[in-house]
């Protein structure tokens, strides 16, 4: 039977054959130094080796040249591949503008993915080639390790703390995906694949509801929108700054000034705190009056919100715009300036 060889999985993003190259140069240097290394010990060990007839009168203490080039040299090769993995380091953190978002919940033992239009997927992703796509991931409950060999990247998944990543797909297929930190009893299990589509495949499967699907589902937005109408948000959180709490409209993104005179920037992990943990950041001119959200396994999620439903929030307020469409007649002006960014659009900033 005929037998494939093979030295890594399939390459199939952009970043993939980039850290190929780097780790085959930095392999190929190992083993040329260390055969260098092991040759001259030999041919040392053997021909000045006890009762060989060698002169070893006047032996040189040093040669400059010599320890020059033997330090010289590896130090260039050396800050070569700093520098070449450094560029490759950065380019891996820092996402493109129009990269697609998609969110992943890491629990035992599962993978939890869901894209803006509301698509969940549990042990899948499906992502278009050739297009940028985004993962903000978070864990549910330990430390996991988001981690798919064919695209060269891994990332740990923490509690309490959103993590990112980001890849290009460039070849259509099936590929692995991996916990890759053990996490419990069930670690080996958690596990699932990548589906890589034609972009026109993907747009299909998408608008309708992925594959288990029969219809497409409500959005995040929708559903952030909801659930920040069923907590009654609005009451405290209107389209103007009143004593009870500030507007959240078009704040993502801006800057807020804390009672202590800080200043923090409005991202996913600031709105995060301010779900879970309200007296973090405290606003200028407003007191610690918000309950927090967050949910425990105790009460069975009653009255506070899951990781997920924290990214459908927070993917609400980024779709909140400071230009809103005017209030419906009969509605209240606080739930009419909230509600038809999330109804109407389902894009985000």
């Amino acid at each position: 039977m005929f037998f494939r060889l093979r030295f890594a999985p399939d390459t199939a993003s952009t970043f993939a054959e980039q850290y190929d190259w780097l780790f085959y140069t930095t392999t190929a240097l190992t083993i040329f130094f260390t055969i260098l290394v092991c040759v001259l010990v030999l041919v040392f060990a053997i021909k000045y080796r006890r009762g060989q007839k060698i002169n070893r009168a006047n032996a040189p203490s040093h040669n400059l040249y010599l320890e020059l080039s033997w330090s010289i040299i590896p130090l260039i090769m050396g800050l070569g591949i700093f520098a070449w993995a450094s560029y490759l380091f950065v380019q891996t953190r820092q996402p493109p503008k129009d990269a697609m978002d998609v969110y992943v919940v890491g629990k035992q033992w599962m993978w939890h993915a869901q894209h803006s239009n509301g698509v969940r997927e549990q042990n899948m992703l499906h992502v278009p080639a050739g297009r940028p796509v985004r993962l903000t991931m978070i864990s549910q409950d330990v430390i996991h390790s988001f981690f798919v060999p064919a695209f060269r990247m891994k990332q740990d998944v923490l509690p309490g703390r959103y993590t990112q990543m980001w890849f290009t797909p460039s070849k259509p297929g099936v590929y692995n995906l991996f916990c890759a930190e053990y996490c419990g009893t069930q670690h080996s299990e958690m596990g699932g694949f990548v589906v890589v589509m034609d972009q026109a495949d993907f747009q299909q499967w998408l608008a309708n509801g992925g594959d288990d699907l029969p219809a497409a589902p409500l959005t995040m937005v929708q559903r952030g929108a909801k659930i920040f109408k069923d907590k009654a948000c609005f009451t405290c959180h209107g389209e103007q700054d009143i004593l009870q709490g500030p507007s959240l409209v078009g704040i993502y993104g801006q800057k807020r000034v804390l009672k202590n005179g800080e200043t923090v920037l409005a991202d996913d992990a600031y709105l995060r705190d301010a779900i879970y943990d309200p007296g973090k950041h405290l606003l200028k001119g407003y007191e610690n009056t918000m309950p927090s959200y967050k949910s425990k396994a105790e009460d069975n999620n009653l009255g506070g919100l899951t990781e997920e439903q924290v990214l459908d929030v927070v993917e609400y307020i980024r779709s909140l715009r400071l230009s809103t469409p005017p209030a419906t007649p009969g509605s209240s002006p606080a739930v009419a300036s909230l509600t038809p960014a999330a109804t109407v659009s389902g894009t985000t900033n």
